[in-house]
């Protein structure tokens, strides 16, 4: 991208704030030299015309500015595909929510430009899906996934129907087809899971359907392998955190009290914990890639049957009790510098490689969520706490439910047959 001198940053700022309130065409290169305070030989020397003015404005936006550079960084940190389309999904409409005006107008103004110029924002906009496809490519390597679509298409199609919505709901200005944006994106990311996408262990999509509460989910793809942990072996995995240090301690007892991700407790500064006597919460920042609206978890004191201290007193408020640092994060590593995903994958495997080296960090999060749904937290609840929909929770009911039909029958056996009363077969 080329430098922003003063100058060139006053004529886009100029030209994108006309272009949003009368229009690319009435807009005049005169109008923005003045509203910059330049002259406007300027525009033609910087930039040849008016449509490369707003070619130029196009590139520089949040919409497609650095996406390359931005995405090749989320690619190092996404678990999934599903949290890949999300984050990128997400993240694109807050960019064109940002100036809807700006996009009303382009699109709307479309057909009067000249056919250079068309073309010239086409291959911008071709040049952006390249760095999108380079994305999501990765994030399908990542978990080893068949696609019946090549990412470059999964990556045009992605961002044809993001427009397409962001221009809908621009022009409308309310949600015609869809509550809001947050069932847009996981419906969004829910066709692409579905219909583009295969798990590498099977070649055909089943119908999954799972029941909790009186409400029942249905899954038209392979669904997702929940492998959570049995409650002694969580115990001494907190255990062995504790031997390695308050921050290890404290690192565990989240991932299994708060159910949250690597990415989400890497995101957690101390701003972000509260307490008292009747609640220990969590607040996940808006600034997470994903997260569009502030999402509030609890710790809980219950971690399968056992206790860890009080709201007040546990493995996390003693860490943060014992740090002599000013940083603000909530983890940090031994340079006093905030803990990243990756390094909190990598002390999750440093106290666990003990009790096997196939252990992984999502378990606990699987654990926690599975534990909830056992407890008798209502999928739409569930789905509010983690900010995921209820079809992509559905094997996490079907688990649960396997669970307590198992947890039932120890019950029933450990009961003498002469304790079994007419009541019990009813």
């Amino acid at each position: 991208m080329p430098k922003r001198s003063p100058a060139r940053k006053k004529l886009i700022d100029a030209a994108l704030d006309l272009f949003s309130s009368q229009g690319v065409t009435e807009t005049t290169t005169r109008q923005i030299a003045d509203r910059a305070g330049v002259n406007e030989v300027t525009i033609f020397r910087q930039f040849g015309n008016k449509h490369g003015l707003m070619l130029a404005a196009i590139e520089e936006t949040e919409v497609l500015s650095n996406v390359g550079e931005a995405l090749l960084q989320q690619a190092r940190e996404v678990s999934g595909l599903d949290q890949a389309l999300r984050d990128y999904a997400n993240g694109r409409l807050e960019a064109l929510e940002s100036m809807p005006d700006f996009v009303r107008s382009l699109v709307g103004e479309s057909g009067q430009y000249a056919p250079e110029h068309r073309q010239a924002i086409g291959r911008e906009l071709t040049q952006a899906n390249r760095f999108v496809a380079q994305y999501l490519d990765a994030a399908i390597q990542r978990g080893q996934l068949k696609t019946t679509l090549s990412a470059e298409n999964i990556a045009s199609l992605l961002n044809s129907l993001i427009l397409g919505y962001a221009v809908l709901e621009f022009t409308s200005g309310v949600h015609l087809l869809w509550r809001d944006r947050q069932d847009f994106l996981e419906n969004l990311v829910g066709l692409f899971l579905r219909g583009a996408v295969q798990s590498p262990a099977s070649d055909t999509y089943n119908s999954h359907h799972a029941t909790t509460n009186h409400q029942t989910v249905t899954v038209n793809a392979q669904p997702e392998i929940i492998e959570d942990l049995p409650a002694p072996l969580v115990h001494d995995l907190l255990r062995q955190g504790k031997e390695r240090g308050h921050q290890d301690y404290a690192l565990i007892y989240v991932l299994f009290g708060a159910g949250l991700s690597p990415a989400e407790v890497a995101a957690l500064e101390r701003q972000h914990h509260s307490c008292d006597r009747t609640q220990q919460l969590l607040r996940i920042p808006t600034t997470l890639p994903g997260n569009a609206a502030p999402r509030t978890v609890p710790i809980n004191q219950w971690i399968l049957g056992k206790r860890y201290g009080s709201y007040q007193k546990n493995p996390l408020t003693q860490w943060l009790k014992n740090r002599k640092d000013n940083n603000p994060s909530l983890f940090i590593n031994e340079a006093d510098n905030p803990l990243t995903a990756e390094a909190i994958a990598e002390r999750w495997q440093a106290c666990t490689k003990k009790f096997g080296s196939d252990l992984t960090v999502q378990q606990a999060q699987q654990t926690w969520r599975v534990d909830m749904l056992v407890r008798g937290m209502s999928i739409d609840n569930l789905s509010l706490l983690t900010g995921v929909s209820a079809v992509n929770l559905a094997p996490y009911v079907e688990r649960a439910r396997v669970k307590t039909a198992l947890d039932q029958a120890i019950q029933l056996d450990q009961k003498r047959p002469g304790d079994v009363g007419s009541s019990d077969l009813e």
